[in-house]
Formats: C-alpha cells, sequence, structure tokens
C-alpha cells in the first residue's frame, strides 16, 4: 500500500511526544509490528514507544501512560490515500485506547459516575470496532 505522509506523521509524534516528556529512546524501542491486519511494519517505524515514568508514579497513572503510548504507537498506519480506509484503520486503536483508559479507571477509579461512564465507552467503543473491522474486511483490508 502506497504511503503517504507517514514520515510527516512520525516525525509529528515524535515531536509531540518529545514536547510531552515523552523519550526519544523508547520510541525507537521495537520494529516490525503487525497491526492484526496483516499490514505490518518493518520499515524502521518507531512502535512500542514508552514514556520516562517517573518512580513515584501510582498504578494508574503507569497505565494510563502505557496505555497512551501504546495507542499512539498503533494510530500510525500505512496511509492509503483513501480517506474511509484510513480514518476506519486509524480509528480502531484510538478506540482500542479508549477501552484501556476506561479498564483503568475501573481498576483504580473509585467515582461511581466516571465508573459508570467507563462502562459506557467499553460497550460502545467495542461495538464500533466490530463495526469497522467488518467494514475493512469487506474491502479486503
Amino acid at each position: 500500500m502506497p504511503k503517504t505522509g507517514n514520515a510527516f506523521a512520525t516525525a509529528a509524534l515524535v515531536a509531540l511526544l518529545a514536547a510531552g516528556g515523552w523519550s526519544a529512546a523508547a520510541l525507537a524501542s521495537s520494529h516490525g509490528h503487525d497491526h492484526g491486519d496483516g499490514h505490518g511494519h518493518g520499515d524502521g517505524h518507531a512502535h512500542g514507544a514508552q514514556s520516562e515514568v517517573p518512580e513515584d508514579a501510582s498504578p494508574s497513572t503507569r497505565a494510563f501512560m502505557e496505555a497512551s503510548a501504546r495507542m499512539h504507537a498503533e494510530m500510525d498506519i500505512d496511509y492509503t490515500g483513501d480517506a474511509d480506509v484510513d480514518f476506519a484503520r486509524g480509528m480502531i486503536p484510538h478506540h482500542e485506547g479508549a477501552i484501556a483508559m476506561a479498564e483503568i479507571v475501573l481498576e483504580h477509579g473509585e467515582d461511581a459516575e466516571i465508573r459508570a461512564l467507563a462502562e459506557e465507552i467499553i460497550a460502545a467503543q467495542e461495538a464500533e470496532i466490530s463495526f469497522l473491522r467488518d467494514w475493512l474486511s469487506a474491502r479486503g483490508y
């Protein structure tokens, strides 16, 4: 598949993460990731980004930072030039990130309203991921 703008997207991600205190070394920690759709990289893209987690970080902070890094790495897709396909492929890891965050609050959070929202988010995002995967599959992705 053609890669349109991937170098710019990667550079922008690195700059954004660096501005937020993310380690450039961690961004380059793994390569050759497969997105589960047969469209893996193996082309030098940085994946597995993890921030420098402060030693005194709470378990929930550590989990949120790891989930965020994972989501951003997974959103670094090979663009096809088809806005619909690229949207669907990028939204799947975005929604998976929302689910991960909701699961973290269910594990560590205490506020009943936030926990209820987290449960609603999990259900909604799972349904949308299923739709997006089916939609992509019907189009050969």
